[in-house]
């Protein structure tokens, strides 16, 4: 039973984790763990890159 639990608990964060993700590529975010993400350049990468 604590193995169901613990898949459920796993697949709960999983899907919490890709719904952040497509909700902010939805948005426009080029990068979406940067804080800036909405001011990256399109081809000109993120500015957390170091670049």
């Amino acid at each position: 039973m604590t193995n169901v639990i613990v898949i459920l608990v796993l697949l709960a964060v999983l899907g919490a984790a890709a719904g952040y993700v497509y909700r902010a590529k939805k948005r426009g975010e080029k990068c979406v763990g940067c804080p800036y993400a909405k001011q990256c350049g399109a081809a000109g990468g993120c500015r957390c890159e170091g670049k």
